[in-house]
């Protein structure tokens, strides 16, 4: 994600400062934004509902 889109959903959604901005670490930052979630590996539980409403038929 571009430095600017960071910069706006920090400052802008989340209310952050410049300074709280730029003193957060690259993981904070992708925590406080949800990124991390997004990139979270599916679970077994998951992958078998997903396995069940779309199965690969005639492979």
């Amino acid at each position: 994600m571009p430095w600017q889109a960071l910069m706006e959903r920090a400052m802008g959604g989340l209310g952050w400062r410049p300074a709280d901005f730029w003193s957060a670490t690259p993981k904070e930052l992708a925590a406080a934004l949800g990124l991390n979630r997004r990139n979270a590996a599916i679970g077994r539980g998951d992958f078998g509902r997903l396995m069940e409403q779309f199965p690969d038929e005639g492979l």
